[in-house]
C-alpha cells in the first residue's frame, strides 16, 4: 500500500485538531488514514476535463432569512397574564431546591 501520510504527518493533524493520540495507537492511525486515502484513488481517474467546478451542490443558492427586523415584544403585563404564580412583576416558579415555592 503506498504511504500517503507519516506518522509525523498523523501526530502534527492530531495535535493541530486537539486529539490525543498515544504512541502506542500512532502505528495504527497511521494505517488506517493510508487505508482511507487509498480507498479514494479511483475518482481520480474520472475524466474531469471541462467540468466546472461546484461550490455548492444547489448552485446559485441564496440567504432565505428574513431581515432582522425589531418589533414590539409584549409588555410585562401580558406575559405574565397566564402565569399561574407571579410575584412583584415576575414569573413565580417552584423551587428546585427545596423550600418555599
Amino acid at each position: 500500500m503506498t504511504q500517503h501520510v507519516t506518522e509525523k504527518d498523523v501526530r502534527a493533524i492530531a495535535e493541530y485538531a486537539r486529539i490525543g493520540l498515544t504512541d502506542e495507537e500512532l502505528p495504527q492511525m497511521t494505517q488506517d488514514l493510508n487505508a482511507i486515502i487509498e480507498s479514494l484513488k479511483p475518482i481520480t481517474e474520472y475524466d474531469l476535463d471541462g467540468v466546472e467546478p461546484t461550490f455548492h451542490p444547489i448552485g446559485d443558492l441564496s440567504n432565505v432569512m428574513r431581515e432582522d427586523v425589531e418589533v414590539p415584544g409584549f409588555t410585562q403585563e401580558q406575559a405574565l397574564s397566564n402565569a399561574p404564580l407571579q410575584q412583584d412583576g415576575s414569573f413565580r416558579i417552584p423551587s428546585i431546591l427545596g423550600g418555599e415555592a
